[in-house]
This record gives C-alpha cells, structure tokens and sequence, in this order.
C-alpha cells in the first residue's frame, strides 16, 4: 500500500487532449493504493456541485478527442470540499487501466449531473439501517456513514463489505475506524456502527458470501443482533451484480420492498458502480 498526498500543480502531466465542453475539469490532490485491485483518490470539488450522500457521478480522464465515462460514487460525504473516489483497477479497462496510472496534479473529468438510488430519503425511517457491499461497493457507504443525516434517520447501522482476500478489506476497516475522531460526526457515531467483514477467497476469521451467512443465521449469532425485519429495518446494496440480486431476493423474502426517491421503501439497491 503506498499513498501520494502533497499536491504540487507544478508536476502536473500537461493534458493531451482539450477538456470537452460541460463538463467539470479537477484537480487529483491524493492517491492511495491499497492492493494490486484496489485504490482510492481524491479530486477537487467544482463550487457548483450539489450532491447527495450515496449518489455516483461519470467521470473520465482528457485522454482521447472523446473521452470514456464510467460511473463512480462519491466516497466523500455531501458536505466534504473534496471528492473522494475508491475504484477497482482493470488492465484491459476503458477507464480504469489509465484511471489507475493518476497522479497528484493530474486532471480528472466529471459530467455536471449526479444521482443515484443509496440515499436516506428513498427509504422510509427505521431503527437500524444495513449497508450491503462488497469490493468497491463499499464507496457510497462511505459517504453515507459521514453523513449527520444517516445518524438522524436510524439509531443503529451495520455496514457489512465482503472481499476476497483481507488486504481488500482495508479501505472499510480504516473508514469504520475513523468515524468516532471525525470532528463533525464523531459524537454522532460512537457505539452506533459496525463493520461486519468476510472474504470468499483468502482465508480468515470469517470466510462466505454475505448471503450464505445472513441465510445460515451466522450472521446474526456473530453479532448478536434479532433477524432482519421490515418493521425495524432498512437494507442498502451496492456490490457485484451477483450479489445484488441475491441480496435483492432475500430482502424481498423476508417482506422488504423496494423503494426510491419518490417512492420511499424498506430496500434500495444501486445498479451502476464500477466494481
């Protein structure tokens, strides 16, 4: 794991190709690997962005006369004054093979527009809120968890990231762990989340797909909480494809409905993430 954070315009690669119209051009002020998969960055915020906690973006790099887009979620909470992305890395990728080679100073591109389903007001109120993710999934909980209005809107919430291999887990285990020092939230958050990990390839204390455990009742004895219920209950999903629609399943089961911005619910899940 290495990490680049000083940033010096002055280093910066110049750009190859121009900047497209409407769209924002910012600047990446760090850069952290984690594994040879995974890596996080932060880029400047435009002062005309207006986000929700949970929503994604498409972004790119000038690279080509017509650039790639990909959607990313913000990582970084609605009030932060930088964005904060966390992506896997392809080799053969459109975007990410070259996204991966960024550096402090380099230029990012991002269409003026976000959305996205994972945001507080498309569930209805409840006691505990369950944050399902797994690799880089995980990014549009980490802007909710640093989010007040999370804490507003349920008492309890458990964040569960599945992984293959531990190092992959880093990324979520540093988040949970920053939350009780952040100096805006961390009142709000103490005693009041929990990090649920599991990898499915290297060994370690918890090995299995989220829905084998939750469906083998492990889940449930490793933290000593009651089942999943709709009458308490809120379920968020961002992950692979595979485990979007296991999760969706399951949570439809047990009596969760889906909801959305104008249809609040018990269960939302987002569908376009890189990852």
């Amino acid at each position: 794991m290495n990490t680049t954070s000083a940033l010096n315009t002055a280093d910066a690669r110049p750009l190859q190709f121009p900047i497209p119209a409407n769209v924002y051009a910012e600047t990446v002020v760090s850069v952290k690997h984690y594994t040879d998969r995974l890596f996080s960055f932060r880029i400047t915020r435009p002062q005309s962005l207006r986000f929700r906690s949970g929503e994604f973006v498409m972004i790119g790099l000038p690279n080509a006369e017509k650039p790639v887009y990909r959607a990313y979620s913000i990582a970084s909470p609605a009030w932060d004054d930088e964005l904060e992305f966390f992506s896997i890395k392809v080799p053969d990728g459109p975007l990410t093979s070259e996204l991966q080679k960024i550096e402090i100073g380099d230029t990012v591109i991002m269409r003026q527009k976000s959305t996205g389903t994972l945001v507080v007001d498309a569930l209805t109120p409840a006691k505990r809120l369950f944050m399902i993710s797994t690799g880089t999934g995980i990014a549009p909980f980490a802007s909710l968890l640093r989010d007040p209005e999370t804490y507003e809107k349920f008492e309890q919430v458990v964040l569960t990231h599945t992984c293959r291999d531990i190092a992959e887990l880093t990324y979520g285990q540093e988040l949970v762990a920053a939350l009780e020092n952040d100096p805006l939230i961390g009142d709000l958050t103490g005693g009041r989340v929990t990090l649920y990990n599991s990898t499915t390839r290297e060994t370690s204390e918890r090995m299995g797909r989220i829905t084998a455990l939750i469906g083998s009742g492990k889940f449930y004895t490793d933290l000593g909480i009651d089942k999943l219920d709709p009458e308490t209950d809120r379920i968020m999903i961002c992950g692979s494809m595979h485990m979007l629609k296991d999760v969706k399943e399951l949570a439809e089961s047990l009596g969760f409905q889906e909801g959305s911005l104008h249809h609040p619910a018990s269960f939302v899940v987002e569908r376009a993430f890189v990852g």
